[in-house]
């Protein structure tokens, strides 16, 4: 009776993995929507355990260092220390919370923001991002919200999706464009919902873009400039949020 064959080349093949075992499909090309997907479900479900119902994003520069002249650290710090105090992000007995610090989760601005809702006994978000020199997460953020994502669209949907207002530290190519897609998703009514946004010492602003160009030049509506703001010590940067339309009747 001839030898009954063996089936193991069967099972060792790739395709008989299991889909949601087979990394080298979950990674390929054709899964690539599926990734994306992943990535929102993964983070909305933390955060909806987290009760998370709104958030302030504060952006800003990752070169950025505590004590290093500039006080930017220490403003982040500060002003993120007063929103967790003060925006509902404690919960206190409440089913949601609201105003929770979001970064980007990395070092410099992202670090001082982080570390100063903890100072305040609040939770924070950190969306990271893998990059080819490889971002670690701060020390700051609160773990059970420490996210990283590969792709930037979808960080960057998550940062707009609870938006309730947005603070911007002095920043590189990184900051801006974090800057202008929001004001660009308001500008356009995709974000139709009241955004505050203010852009913190405004020395450093106006010196680094002339937004003045932009209006002589014809390339923006007057209005457009009532989309943001700018304040230069952490209590004006929360002031300026709140009579902006930042919304804090949660607070007890």
């Amino acid at each position: 009776m001839k030898e009954r064959p063996s089936n193991k080349p069967q099972m060792a093949a790739p395709a008989f993995r299991l889909p949601a075992l087979d990394q080298d499909f979950l990674l390929g090309d054709s899964t690539r929507g599926l990734r994306f997907q992943l990535e929102y479900q993964k983070a909305e479900e933390h955060l909806r355990a987290w009760g998370v119902e709104s958030t302030v994003v504060v952006f800003g520069s990752a070169r950025c260092r505590e004590d290093d002249g500039s006080g930017w650290y220490e403003g982040a710090r500060k002003f993120a220390e007063i929103c967790s105090l003060h925006g509902g992000a404690k919960l206190d007995h409440k089913a949601t919370r609201h105003n929770v610090i979001a970064t980007g989760g990395g070092p410099g601005i992202m670090e001082a923001a982080n570390r100063g809702a903890n100072d305040a006994g609040a939770p924070s978000i950190g969306y990271n991002i893998t990059l080819p020199r490889e971002q670690e997460p701060n020390p700051y953020s609160t773990p059970d919200l420490t996210f990283r994502f590969h792709y930037f669209a979808m960080r960057k949907m998550h940062f707009a999706m609870r938006a309730a207002a947005l603070i911007v530290f002095p920043g590189g190519f990184g900051t801006l464009d974090e800057l202008f897609e929001i004001l660009t998703l308001r500008q356009t009514g995709k974000m139709t919902k009241p955004l505050p946004v203010i852009l913190y010492d405004s020395k450093f602003w106006n010196t680094a873009i002339n937004f003045e160009v932009f209006l002589k030049s014809g390339l923006v509506h007057p209005k457009d400039f009532s989309l943001f703001g700018f304040a230069d010590t952490p209590d004006q940067a929360w002031s300026e949020l709140v009579a902006r339309g930042l919304n804090i009747s949660q607070e007890p």
